[in-house]
């Protein structure tokens, strides 16, 4: 599918930085005139994909992450979240509802569902000392419709 437009950004893994992220997507996608509730379902699942990568990625440690937001033909947007943090042994596990791999910090282990349940298509790769790669697409409507 044909790329519009595109963009990347890096960030620390700071919780702080997850709120930068949104705003990040929010001025990108703007472009492509989303309703209120598509850019808020958006926000919600790359503010979570994001704590994920802080809390259990890098778990106290520090890295990089990487967003990369692309607007794409057909109404459709690709977001990427990549960390080279610990990654996941079991993604289906982790993928579960209320699974965590942080009960003590009183975590819900709800991420990966609710990044599934804004959009359209979730898929989750990791490798154990590795990292997380979280792909998520979701077509925008047509206003209107």
């Amino acid at each position: 599918m044909k790329v519009l437009n595109e963009i990347k950004f890096i960030m620390p893994s700071l919780s702080v930085n997850e709120s930068a992220a949104r705003a990040v997507v929010s001025s990108f996608l703007i472009q492509a005139d989303p309703t209120v509730e598509e850019l808020s379902d958006i926000r919600t699942a790359v503010s979570e994909a994001v704590t994920n990568a802080v809390v259990h990625g890098y778990r106290g440690s520090s890295g990089k992450i990487e967003l990369t937001v692309k607007l794409l033909e057909g109404r459709e947007i690709y977001i990427r979240v990549k960390d080279s943090g610990c990654g996941i042994a079991d993604i289906k596990q982790a993928m579960e509802p209320l699974f965590t791999t942080a009960p003590e910090e009183e975590r819900s282990g709800l991420g990966f569902s609710v990044m599934e349940s804004f959009t359209d298509r979730l898929t989750v790769r990791s490798k154990p000392g590795k990292g997380t790669v979280v792909t998520m697409r979701k077509r925008l409507s047509v206003h209107g419709s």
